[in-house]
């Protein structure tokens, strides 16, 4: 099974990224369940303040939002066109990069980070993760959700021969596996892979849990959400750390 999509120019992967009609999160259920997390971290002793690197147009940001009163939510991407657009959600964006220069933050300056979605697009996900711990607050939260390689079709998938739902050999079609979206996912994890990953990055993981997935067909959703009551089987994993 193929699927074409229209092609980025070769070696400019940051075009790819930058195209608003490629989707950049797994839906509103997953950032709900993310917020609701974060907002029970928080709690509501003072104005905290909560960075949600890899913002993309807010929408993310904007669901979590009403359940974040009090706490300054800031969003941060490298994307000028993302940040215009996430401005209609925000009111506080910045422009900002993992790599390079690094995030225009000061060492222990940020209560929590957000990182939905984005881990998964990274070619050196370890240095994003020191970036983001050396911004945290001794103690900061970390919300970082992500695809689940083991989710619970995927096994069936791979047992049948088919390349698993969210992982991709091309940038330019769909090859060997179901769905129509190139999304540019480079790294995938299974719940004890993220585990571990996040832990040897400095971090205390709290707490692992589930999301479903908007994409999973219809007939299949009542099982997507069931199999949510089981982080390693589900579509989308949420992890909550903090900074040790």
């Amino acid at each position: 099974m193929t699927t074409t999509a229209p092609h980025p120019r070769p070696k400019e992967l940051r075009d790819f990224y930058e195209d608003p009609s490629v989707p950049v999160a797994s839906g509103t259920p997953r950032s709900l369940r993310q917020a609701r997390m974060l907002a029970a971290a928080l709690g509501t002793s003072r104005p905290q303040t909560v960075l949600d690197i890899g913002c993309g147009d807010g929408t993310a940001a904007a669901t979590a939002a009403p359940l974040l009163p009090g706490h300054r939510l800031v969003g941060v991407d490298w994307s000028q066109d993302a940040l215009k657009r996430a401005r209609t959600h925000l009111s506080y964006t910045v422009r900002g990069e993992l790599t390079g220069g690094g995030l225009p933050f000061r060492s222990d300056s940020a209560d929590a980070v957000l990182f939905s979605e984005v881990v998964e697009h990274l070619v050196d996900p370890d240095a994003a993760l020191d970036e983001i711990r050396r911004v945290l607050r001794p103690g900061g939260h970390l919300m970082l959700s992500t695809p689940n390689l083991a989710a619970w079709y995927n096994r069936a998938l791979l047992l049948a021969g088919v390349q698993p739902v969210f992982s991709e050999v091309s940038l330019r079609a769909i090859h060997g596996r179901p769905g129509t979206e190139v999304v540019g996912h480079l790294r995938l994890y299974t719940a004890r892979a993220l585990r571990e990953f996040v832990a040897a990055s400095g971090f205390e993981v709290v707490r692992l849990a589930g999301a479903p997935f908007h994409g999973v067909p219809r007939p299949l959703r009542p099982l997507d959400r069931l199999a949510c009551s089981r982080a390693s089987l589900a579509s989308i994993l949420l992890l909550h750390a903090r900074k040790t």
